[in-house]
Formats: structure tokens, sequence, C-alpha cells
């Protein structure tokens, strides 16, 4: 008792790195709400259904345990076969989508409710609208964090390819609803996100009509260039001042595969050479876990059946479960200063 009381005093009197460092990686018990959502008609490439077991299969729940963590896994949601409707204008599959993410909201508003941090485990990214529509419902206004080599905020009026993970967050914002026509199995769908309440770190492949939208709505974006000239620690500094500047509200983590660097995580439907790093990518997770107000993650686009080869598979799995890790606390550096008591004198 008195090495843990002396440790803190260490801490209050320790120069402003130190104090930093421990106030930093020291977090509560925390528990982790895992669903899956094994659904792929957001876009047009079989197997980025397959994500969810493979990254459970890689270890990700026994190592969150093993991390401390407590961990409740609800399963793969069970998605209903839709009829789509005559005459989509050109967007793909608009009914799946639509149903497949208003059964989603639901499940990450029952996950809050359990009172977890909620893992989203993809599937393609049409999935954020539902994860993030449901974090919403349960705990109120958002902050959102979005890691991807893509801005995914295409309106279904400006996409080029009809499929819905390149829209996600034209959804979500309420600054585009008058934007977004009315649609089949999407009646359920309300913003919830306001434009200056999201991050983008790591785009570097964004259609005119996003670089349009992310203009006129201010949007904060931290582009892979950015990254290259601030450093992550620095873009990662700047994301969390600029979103608690109005308070801290619970953050949402949504991230893309491909927003790392396809030599690293090559299994994805749409890569983009020149990504983040691994090593920039894990780091990205560990900050939001320091500051205690990560509340869920989604971690999307991981397609097996598009690698060359198995370690291609395995790089790309086993990234996305480093990613997760790093959400909940795992360190880099070593053991937990709280595993550690120091010696009396």
């Amino acid at each position: 008792m008195r090495s843990a009381r002396r440790l803190r005093e260490l801490a209050l009197t320790a120069p402003r790195s130190l104090h930093h460092h421990l106030h930093h990686h020291h977090h509560p018990q925390r528990s982790a709400g895992v669903v899956g959502a094994a659904f792929c008609r957001g876009q047009s490439r079989s197997g980025v259904e397959e994500g969810p077991d493979r990254i459970r299969a890689a270890g990700l729940l026994d190592r969150l345990q093993q991390r401390g963590c407590a961990v409740k896994d609800y399963g793969n949601l069970v998605f209903d076969d839709v009829v789509e409707p005559s005459g989509g204008g050109g967007l793909r599959s608009v009914a799946a989508v639509g149903g497949a993410n208003r059964r989603l909201s639901e499940a990450m508003k029952a996950v809050k409710e359990d009172g977890h941090t909620a893992v989203m485990l993809g599937g393609d990214h049409s999935l954020a609208i539902g994860s993030i529509h449901g974090h919403a419902a349960a705990v109120g206004q958002l902050s959102v964090v979005w890691v991807d080599a893509h801005a995914d905020i295409n309106t279904p009026l400006t996409t080029y390819t009809g499929n819905f993970h390149g829209q996600p967050m034209s959804f979500l914002l309420h600054e585009l609803q008058s934007k977004v026509p009315v649609l089949p199995n999407f009646s359920w769908v309300k913003p919830c996100v306001s434009a200056k309440d999201l991050v983008y770190i790591g785009l570097r492949d964004v259609d005119p009509a996003e670089h349009y939208i992310l203009k006129m709505l201010g949007v904060k974006v931290f582009s892979i260039s950015e990254v290259d000239r601030l450093g992550i620690a620095r873009v990662m500094e700047e994301t969390c001042d600029y979103l608690t500047a109005r308070g801290k509200k619970p953050v949402h983590l949504s991230y893309d595969v491909d927003a790392i660097d396809p030599s690293v995580t090559p299994a994805t439907g749409t890569p983009v050479v020149g990504g983040l790093t691994y090593r920039e990518g894990v780091y990205i997770t560990e900050h939001l876990c320091g500051t205690g107000l990560l509340s869920a993650v989604d971690l999307v686009e991981v397609n097996p059946l598009l690698a060359k080869t198995d370690q291609d598979v395995q790089s790309t799995v086993n990234t996305a479960v480093d990613l997760l890790l790093g959400c909940f606390g795992r360190l880099r550096e070593g053991n937990h200063p709280a595993d550690y008591s120091l010696p009396e004198p």
C-alpha cells in the first residue's frame, strides 16, 4: 500500500515529462464488448465478411484478457436477406446496407448500455453508419476520429461507384442532412455528429466532391502529407486538443485498415500506397486510449480473399489485432507501471 502511495507521490513531484508518462499510461480496468458485423455489401468485393472471425482467430479476445481487460463477445450479427428495390439510381445494395446498419446500431447501443467500450469488427466501412449511430444513441454527443486512406464522405448523389463504404459520414453529419436523399431502409438514420467534432487522419485518396465537402464544412483533416510534416505525435496532440476544446465528449474511433500502408496491411479492398507505418498506426490507438475518452472503435475492411499469400493475410489480421490492443492499453515499452511497485527505502 505504501509503495503505491509512494509511486503517486513520485508522480506528483516528478518533472512534467515523467508526470505525463505516468498519468498517460495508468488506466482503470476496462471492458470490451465485441460485436462482429460480417457484412460485405457496402462494396463490391467478397471476402471482407470474413474479417470478424479472422480477427478473433488471431487471438484478439485472449490477448485482451491477458491485458487484464474484461471481454464480452456478442458474436456476429445475423443480417436479413433483403430484396433490393428496382431502379436504385446507381447505388448498390441500398436496402441491404440500410437494414444491416439498423441492426448494428441497435447492437452497439446495447453494448454501450451494458457499460463496455464497444468494438465493432467489420465488414466494410459502410457499417460505420450503424456503429456511430448506435453509439450516439446510447451516450449522446460524440467526437469521431476517422483513420482511413479515404474520406468516405461522398453523398448518394456524388458517389462515383455507388458503393456505400465510400459514403457513411454523409449520413451521420448534421450539416449534410439536406444533401442526402430519402432511401429505402434508411429512414431510421438520424444525423448524430457535428462537423466540428470530426477529425480525419491519414487521407491520401479523396474524390473531388469529397474535397469540396470537407472544405465547405471546415472539417479538421490531417492528410498523410500532414502526418509527414508534423509527425504522428504532434498530429495526435493537435487532434485531441481540437476535439476537447469544446468539452470532453466520448470518442468513437473508426479505423479502416487501408489507412496503414499496403506493405503492412495488403489484405484490403482499396489499398493506396504511401500510408501510415505500423508504428504510426498503433501510436494513434495508444494515444487515444491514454485520453480516457475512447468509448467505441470500428476495425473494418480486412479482406483475406484479396491477399496474394497467407503471409499477407496474417500481416493484415495481426496488425488489426495490434491496433485494437492499443485501444485497450497495451504498451510497446513493456510492463504496465501498475504491475510494479517500488521497494521501500
